[in-house]
């Protein structure tokens, strides 16, 4: 479920950074910052290179996100 004002968007992870920080590819090609979010954390689920997610992002920041679910 998306907050206000946000979209979702897919991707696919590139590079793991530090503090569970991660590089993301969209569907066009541009690059996302984007971090995990708290349920993934709670739940110990883990994100590598290559996996295929779903973001959340705002409109006002295309640069940055949020991590929300990984497909299988």
């Amino acid at each position: 479920m998306v907050h206000q004002g946000s979209f979702e968007v897919d991707g696919v992870v590139k590079e793991a950074l530090p503090n569970t920080l991660f590089r993301v590819e969209l569907n066009d090609g541009s690059i996302v910052l984007c971090h995990l979010s708290g349920k993934m954390r709670m739940n110990f689920i883990k994100i590598l290179p290559g996996d295929r997610v779903r973001l959340e992002m705002t409109p006002y920041d295309k640069t940055k996100g949020r991590i929300t679910y990984r497909y299988k």
